[in-house]
């Protein structure tokens, strides 16, 4: 081992990351075969975020050492972060095969799982590393987490008693432990853990997250709320959808009944309006309380900038809709109305916004809101002005624009969820 060597291991158990960059390269260029100092090399640039970087060294890694694990280990680290499951899994199951008795790999393995939802695969991985390390601490929480969205609460608190027994001061057990009490409805608890790992890792973005859920599930709506979210979670992409696409057409199976059964009106009306409400606040609640938290002079320090522009945007939303409804009972016009009633659908897709990724899902998302707010101002124009304009195929569009507002609003709404179940591959 050269001194470079030496001091790039030391730079990185410092987690000075571009510094042992350095010496790795001075050591590569005594010894440009070493795969152990590429994997090294790998891993640095993974933790600078230069992904193409990473994976090109762990890739000569694996060219310079075939039979050993270090490289397959490096990519398919390297691929997890990359949103790249499949390829990730591979490499992972070619380190397992290499070294069959290493629990990190099967950790590593485990976290794969957990990216892809397949919890029960998860759980099976994390047990295998286990078995062969009681105590490691990858396994551990990959466990409890799977156990959690499996809905086993009990298997997951053991797991994560274990955990604790073994390493108190882990941040990711402690994290894990809040989103499990989250999970059984008990947000006071939940922000006691939240708040002990923010004290051990102040940066950790899970525990970050789920402080603000605790903080919003103070109130019982957004409690509610926040039990059907982690309900959703928990249940696989397929019945998801099943239960969005079920949701809307109950709306319209009842709205249709409704009508043709004059007798059974004063009925289902009040059920189709609980089944709209609803719907309407599953799409609210969450930016809606962030907005709330926005104005709380302690929340609003808990909200990350993202969250903070999307409560911005809601509020300047719903505030425009509330002038013009003010406005409206003020002059008896009826643009100010429609001005109210555009503004508070548009309040729908716009509260979607900054839950979608960043990337080409949020800007879709951004022209999807822009296109429905110019369909809205169109439906804004009083029907005399349309019916006054001389050029009838022109009034004939305006016209045919102001029908598509409504179907636009419903139509967001499908792609708003497809749109936050993608991730951009880094």
């Amino acid at each position: 081992m050269t001194p470079h060597l030496s001091r790039a291991l030391v730079l990185i158990e410092q987690n000075r990351y571009a510094q042992a960059l350095g010496e790795l390269q001075l050591h590569l260029g005594q010894n440009a075969d070493d795969a152990v100092a590429h994997a090294l090399m790998s891993q640095c640039h993974l933790n600078l975020e230069h992904y193409d970087e990473a994976q090109q060294q762990a890739a000569h890694a694996i060219h310079l050492a075939p039979d050993e694990s270090i490289g397959y280990r490096m990519l398919a680290a390297v691929l997890l972060q990359r949103r790249r499951y499949p390829e990730a899994e591979k490499a992972a199951d070619a380190a397992l095969q290499i070294e069959p008795h290493d629990a990190d790999l099967f950790g590593l393995k485990a976290s794969i799982f957990t990216q892809l939802e397949r919890w029960r695969e998860a759980v099976q991985a994390a047990d295998a590393g286990l078995a062969i390390d009681p105590e490691n601490l990858v396994c551990l929480n990959v466990r409890a987490q799977a156990l959690t969205m499996l809905g086993d609460r009990a298997g997951a608190a053991q797991t994560v008693q274990d955990a604790l027994r073994h390493n108190p001061d882990d941040p990711w057990i402690h994290a894990n432990q809040g989103w499990a009490s989250l999970h059984a409805n008990e947000p006071l608890k939940a922000a006691e853990h939240f708040r002990e790992t923010l004290r051990l890792d102040p940066d950790m973005e899970l525990a970050r997250a789920g402080i603000i859920e605790a903080l919003k599930a103070r109130n019982f709506v957004y409690r509610g709320m926040l039990q059907y979210f982690l309900w959703m979670a928990r249940l696989p992409s397929q019945a998801r959808w099943g239960i969005v696409i079920g949701i809307f057409l109950a709306q319209r199976f009842l709205g249709q009944f409704a009508r043709n059964n004059p007798d059974f009106a004063p009925f289902v009306w009040p059920i189709l309006a609980v089944l709209i409400s609803f719907a309407v606040m599953s799409w609210l609640a969450y930016p809606l309380f962030n907005l709330m938290l926005r104005l709380d002079r302690f929340g609003r320090h808990a909200l990350s900038v993202d969250q903070r522009k999307g409560a911005n945007l809601l509020g300047t939303t719903l505030l425009i809709a509330i002038v013009s409804l003010v406005a409206f009972f003020v002059t008896g016009h009826p643009v100010p109305l429609l001005s109210a009633l555009v503004f508070g659908l548009l309040s729908l897709p716009v509260s979607a916004i900054y839950l979608i990724e960043a990337g080409w899902p949020r800007n879709t998302m951004f022209a999807c809101t822009g296109g429905l707010l110019l369909l809205g101002l169109a439906m804004m124009i009083p029907d005399s002005l349309v019916v006054g304009l001389n050029n009838k195929p022109l009034s004939d569009l305006v016209s045919s624009v102001q029908g598509l507002f409504p179907l636009g609003i419903i139509a967001s709404q499908f792609l708003a969820n497809y749109l936050a179940t993608v991730e951009v591959k880094k």
